[in-house]
């Protein structure tokens, strides 16, 4: 899993500004999820829902300042105690100390916080810290090939390879460092000025042409350029960076695939590659995530299985991360626990068509207001043509939240008509129907999986 990996600066996904050629290997021997969504596009929230199989008001880790509580049963655990070996390397970022370190694991070292891409501390089961030199993307690699070395070639096992890159402040290795010499492309609605949006949109602090700081681009903006030369500068300084820590992750993801290949674990080793969420680059002129728009809310997901999923294969189903805990359970004929909310996506990936699957996706984000991003709180719903989004825009109290409250608002978009989501179409009259069915499709969404929604207090006006 890496950190802020968009899907589609994913060769596999149609990328148009970059190559990942180790990363659609795993795609070509086995499916792509076409449609995979987030729940909550932040790190800590997903990576706690990836764990759990649950909702971020089930396991508690709502916003970056809740921590998660390690007495939760996460697929590890019961990986674990079905007898697999289990480790994680890499990064955590759900908390430290007894009541939020891993869990679940025979083996775990992993960065504080977010980490440092050079020369990154690391901490071991012990609780000790040390620094171990070099460049993190390769380092966790490294930690991964040892642990596959020293286990028992006898049991199973699980190994969790947790990147930091490719996480802000984008620091490339010196293999890669000069990749990119030519302009790389500039998405589409990079010049969207969120006319057709809420006003969460346009109180949001992401954009690249005004919000990156000089440890972001590493560079001083040169002079004399007028506003639209300094936003394209600063896109291909953000963007150039931003994709040649990609590159290093693509090499070590082929790393691990030729590992595999020369110990005989191909045939019988289920490999994914994720993220923990989407991520802007550019789109709508931002960096960063946080929104339900697309780039943010949609995460790649490739799989190799080769006894059991077809190569090259692909299914749009509607598939979640709080899915992926009961995928990887069933494929290792574990039972889920009780408590998981999600979805086994083995029959779809087996190409099964599954009558019942779910038409809808819910998304809630809880980090209202933040004192860097500034992105509202806001829940909706997503089917396969359309999108409703409701700003609630109030902190509830939570931590890491604003006690500021702004106005609610909606936005609806048609995701056939328009779909860089640049126009909601919520007050026009032709989509009155299919505004009333997606109200209605989100109050059983939410009741389905238990978060009530949210009402305003009777101090807040309107």
């Amino acid at each position: 899993m890496a950190d802020d990996h968009a899907a589609h600066a994913v060769g596999a996904y149609g990328s148009k500004i970059n190559e990942t050629p180790h990363i659609d290997r795993i795609a070509a021997g086995g499916a792509l999820l076409e449609n995979c969504f987030c729940t909550n596009s932040l790190c800590a929230p997903s990576r706690a829902t990836i764990l759990t199989g649950t909702y971020n008001h089930v396991n508690g880790v709502q916003t970056l300042s809740t921590e998660f509580d390690n007495r939760q049963l996460v697929f590890p655990e019961l990986l674990r105690r079905a007898g697999y070996q289990t480790a994680l390397v890499g990064k955590w970022h759900l908390g430290h100390g007894p009541e939020h370190d891993p869990r679940g694991f025979d083996y775990w070292e992993v960065v504080p916080g977010q980490g440092r891409y050079r020369d990154p501390v690391f901490i071991g089961m012990d609780g000790t810290e040390q620094v171990r030199p070099g460049y993190c993307t390769n380092i966790i690699t490294d930690l991964a090939v040892d642990w596959l070395d020293q286990r028992d070639p006898q049991r199973p096992f699980c190994l969790l390879v947790h990147h930091k890159a490719p996480h802000r402040n984008w620091e490339p290795d010196d293999k890669h460092r000069d990749m990119y010499v030519d302009d790389v492309a500039v998405p589409g609605s990079f010049d969207d000025d969120h006319s057709g949006h809420a006003a969460a949109a346009r109180a949001a602090r992401m954009r690249v042409d005004r919000d990156l700081t000089a440890n972001d681009i590493k560079e001083m903006l040169p002079p004399h350029l007028d506003p639209d030369e300094a936003a394209l500068w600063t896109y291909q300084r953000y963007i150039k960076d931003y994709l040649r820590c990609v590159a290093s992750v693509d090499d070590n993801v082929g790393r691990l695939l030729d590992y595999l290949d020369e110990h005989g674990l191909t045939d019988d080793t289920i490999v994914v590659y994720t993220s923990d969420q989407g991520f802007f680059l550019g789109d709508h002129g931002w960096y960063d995530k946080r929104f339900m728009y697309e780039e943010s809310l949609r995460m790649p997901f490739l799989i190799r299985y080769p006894a059991e999923i077809p190569a090259g294969s692909t299914t749009n189903a509607l598939a979640m991360n709080v899915d992926f805990a009961q995928t990887f359970l069933d494929y290792a004929d574990v039972p889920a626990d009780a408590r998981m909310q999600g979805r086994s996506l083995r029959p779809l990936l087996r190409g099964e068509d599954v009558d019942d699957w779910r038409q809808s996706v819910y998304y809630r984000y809880w980090e209202h207001d933040d004192d860097e991003h500034h992105v509202w709180a806001h829940y909706g719903v997503r089917t396969h043509d359309h999108k409703l989004v409701y700003y609630y825009a109030d902190g509830l109290g939570l931590p890491g939240t604003s006690a500021t409250a702004q106005e609610p608002e909606w936005e609806l978009f048609d995701l056939r008509a328009d779909p860089w989501e640049m126009r909601s179409v919520y007050d026009d009259p032709a989509y009155a129907r299919i505004r009333t069915t997606l109200t209605d499709e989100l109050a059983r969404v939410q009741q389905e999986c238990g978060d009530a929604p949210w009402q305003p207090p009777t101090s807040v006006t309107g």
